[in-house]
């Protein structure tokens, strides 16, 4: 089936009020970038609608598999034109139905009629179309109200439009449309689900990301960008922070005691992600916890991690089960990639017995033996920033 364009609908973007052109903006520009691959492709949008058309059916397929990542986007469907020929057009919802699986579903027609010189009124044309294709396609049960396949019939004053096919879209907010956070991504399972629910809220993210060799290998540190690549692919450059981490974590074992070394190399995460958030311009800073599932994710854990800032900390895991998180990783393409078995910081110096109520004060207490301000600021300009997606570069450019 040739397709001429594809009609978007969009998500919850349809009820703002006078900014909503700001949101369709947004998500046009999204489209674009997701696409920049496709030069061809052209992006038509109206308040209540927006179309994308391109040159050729292999580029056309390429819409159709990506678009579902996009936030913003309700649903989608795919649109074939022909002339108003009454040939033409049963023709045309032929190829259409015969590229459903339309065996004992429900079904109806939908018309719209623009040009009012088109011979048929709205019913008649509905009635005859429908016929047609009871017809020829046995198997299909007429339901006029929330059928399975409702074949849409648009009659312009020079062509005539026609889909059948609601394919889902991401729905949420257009990225960037609710600024800017900062993921903290360990290279798990839960942080880029979380990266991924505050993208979908229209946040735009960058990713801090804490390594520590020896300790911890470069695989682990490829593991993490393997990660936010993938988070990239939902609209949006990503730029990641890797921080050297390691200085400070041997300062911290050999300072706090062991029992409460988790909850300041927590601390010292935040305090280092604010920096980095401050710098950024990002408002907000967002992580991958979840309440009780372990000793650092406890409330009086929580509570003594978050003393370190006033900057808001966005927790959207934090009373999800594991296994529906676990879903949501597998859905998103990143559960594969967080369960390979290379260590993190937080792992290589776990303590035996870590406390799941640290008291602040005392956590406070013995932090203030050791000045970590210096530490927490080389940390911070010595850091290493890469973009994601990687841009593809032609290999023989350097010659030129």
């Amino acid at each position: 089936m040739k397709w001429e364009k594809i009609l978007v609908r969009y998500g919850e973007l349809s009820t703002k009020g006078k900014n909503k052109k700001q949101f369709i903006t947004h998500l046009k520009n999204n489209i674009k970038f997701s696409f920049n691959d496709i030069p061809n492709v052209k992006v038509n949008a109206e308040r209540d609608r927006m179309f994308l058309t391109t040159t050729n059916d292999e580029e056309m397929q390429q819409l159709v598999k990506r678009l579902p990542k996009i936030f913003g986007i309700q649903s989608f469907s795919p649109v074939a034109s022909c002339s108003q020929d009454l040939d033409d057009i049963k023709a045309t919802a032929l190829k259409i139905m015969d590229g459903l699986e339309y065996e004992g579903k429900t079904f109806r027609v939908t018309v719209k009629r623009t040009d009012k010189r088109f011979p048929m009124d709205t019913y008649e044309m509905q009635s005859y179309i429908a016929s047609y294709v009871l017809q020829q396609c046995p198997g299909l049960i007429v339901q006029m109200k929330k059928p399975e396949i409702d074949l849409r019939i648009e009659v312009l004053n020079d062509a005539v439009y026609m889909m059948a096919e609601v394919i889902p879209g991401a729905a949420g907010m257009p990225l960037g449309s609710n600024g800017r956070s900062l993921l903290m991504l360990s290279g798990g399972i839960d942080s880029p689900v979380a990266g991924y629910m505050l993208m979908k809220r229209g946040v735009r993210i960058d990713a801090i990301h804490f390594h520590s060799p020896p300790f911890t290998s470069e695989r682990s540190k490829e593991k993490v960008m393997d990660l936010a690549n993938r988070l990239s692919h939902f609209g949006a450059t990503v730029r990641l922070h890797v921080i050297p981490f390691t200085d400070i974590q041997q300062s911290i074992q050999a300072q706090i005691p062991e029992n409460v070394s988790m909850t300041t190399t927590r601390r010292m995460m935040m305090k280092i992600s604010d920096l980095v958030r401050e710098e950024i311009g990002a408002l907000g800073i967002v992580t991958g916890e979840s309440l009780g599932q372990v000793a650092s994710q406890t409330l009086e854990s929580l509570t003594a991690i978050n003393a370190v800032t006033s900057t808001p900390i966005f927790r959207p895991l934090i009373s999800m089960d594991k296994l529906d998180i676990i879903d949501i990783a597998q859905e998103i393409d990143t559960y594969e990639t967080s369960i390979l078995p290379y260590e993190d910081c937080c792992t290589i110096f776990m303590p035996s017995c870590p406390k799941t109520k640290p008291k602040l004060e005392k956590v406070e207490f013995y932090e203030s033996f050791k000045d970590f301000d210096e530490l927490i600021k080389e940390a911070v300009e010595n850091r290493e920033v890469m973009s994601f997606p990687i841009k593809k570069t032609n290999e023989f450019e350097n010659l030129l």
